[in-house]
């Protein structure tokens, strides 16, 4: 059981470190004060798990630090009902000249371990954390990724009645980190509490049972996770007028054509989600606006949407679904595509073309490469394998096998 009220918590920014010696010979103030959080308040119940979405600098990190006692917070409460133990930044609590197994007895002593409790798990600790012989060597040897193994290893044995993981998780191997989620779940299915914070936004929907989202050191959004994570894809997606500039000048010099009809603006917009990140199996609206500066009397518009590696995975245009676009000087029009997002989390480009006919080979009047960019995290959709999800049906029927008698 953990209840946060009025929790708050600011630093002094210093533009250089002589402004701190500065500060204190000649008395005036050389500093400003960022306010990380402030005045936040929530509660998690025993065995529930709670998402903290943000971008950075919203505060998370500094929330996290101050739950498991790094940090004193300026004013506020936090009760916590038995032992919280976490994986925050990789290396902290770790004494980088010790061998592994040494850091296993420094750093549970460090989050409240007895000696006798990390002896009885140490063997654990070792086997969970798959780093075999290395377990012997300086820590300053390891990876981050094998640090992120002995980190997380020594936390979740600690029997904590809350964890608390932070980004520090994705540094490791695919391997493990499924082991590591697997280890979450059980934790929590056995009665466990989990603070979890991650831009894993299908990790945050599958694993938590309610999120809160940070924005400026404030509570922005608590409830559903998955309203929540919606509320953070609409946060992130306010770009601010320089990222907007830049957006426009990479279209302008991805783009060509005759010219006759050009695409003035186009997005892509999630049914629930409101936004460019959806969820696998969400239905979708491509929207365009376009301006015809001649008469163009048969007009195809079609998109193309590529994966990260750049390979092409669906596309269409108006002429193979059958419509026919006419359009005089002078004139605009909205046009939209509808269809279900049926592919893998990951990140996703559209590609627009103005043709004539079938395809942009014959007469084009504006082709822009990658104008609108996506996101799918998250799925509506049953569990699969590789980017497309393909409508599947199945049936089955047993029958004896050959040679088979029956019992006389």
């Amino acid at each position: 059981m953990i209840e946060v009220r009025q929790l708050s918590k600011s630093f002094r920014l210093y533009r250089k470190p002589s402004d701190r010696l500065k500060e204190v010979l000649l008395r005036r103030q050389y500093h400003h004060r960022h306010q990380a959080l402030d005045a936040i308040s929530f509660s998690l119940r025993n065995g529930e798990t709670l998402g903290v979405l943000g971008q950075n600098g919203a505060g998370k990190s500094t929330l996290l630090k101050l739950l498991t006692g790094v940090l004193i917070p300026d004013s506020g409460e936090i009760g916590i009902e038995g032992r919280i133990t976490g994986l925050l930044e990789l290396g902290t609590g770790f004494d980088h000249a010790l061998t592994g197994l040494d850091n296993i007895m420094a750093n549970g002593l460090l989050i409240g371990m007895t000696r006798e409790e990390i002896l009885a798990a140490r063997d654990e600790i070792i086997n969970f954390s798959e780093l075999g012989e290395y377990i012997h060597e300086p820590v300053r040897t390891y990876s981050s990724g094998m640090v992120m193994r002995l980190a997380f290893s020594i936390a979740i044995h600690a029997n904590p009645a809350c964890f608390v993981v932070d980004e520090a998780l994705s540094v490791g191997d695919g391997h493990f980190q499924q082991k590591c989620m697997r280890k979450i779940r059980a934790f929590r299915d056995a009665g466990g509490s989990i603070v979890f914070v991650s831009h894993d936004l299908n990790a945050v929907k599958m694993l938590c049972d309610r999120a809160l989202v940070l924005d400026g050191g404030k509570i922005a959004y608590e409830g559903d996770s998955e309203e929540a994570v919606n509320y953070y894809n609409r946060i992130m997606a306010r770009l601010d007028e320089q990222e907007a500039d830049l957006q426009e000048t990479s279209r302008s010099s991805n783009s060509y054509g005759t010219g006759e009809a050009q695409i003035q603006s186009a997005e892509l917009i999630g049914h629930r989600s409101g936004c460019d990140t959806v969820a696998a199996g969400e239905d979708v609206d491509i929207k365009l606006d376009i301006r015809a500066s001649e008469a163009i009397p048969s007009l195809s518009v079609g998109f193309m949407i590529r994966d990260r590696f750049g390979q092409d995975i669906f596309g269409t245009n108006s002429h193979l679904l059958g419509q026919d676009i006419q359009l005089n000087a002078g004139e605009d029009c909205d046009l939209q595509f509808s269809l279900p997002i049926n592919l893998a989390p990951g990140k996703y480009t559209i590609t627009l073309a103005l043709h004539s006919e079938d395809n942009h080979l014959e007469h084009c009047y504006h082709w822009c490469d990658n104008f609108i960019r996506f996101e799918v995290a998250g799925s509506h959709l049953p569990l699969f394998s590789g980017i497309v999800a393909l409508p599947t049906r199945l049936q089955h029927a047993t029958r004896p096998s050959q040679g088979t008698q029956e019992a006389s």
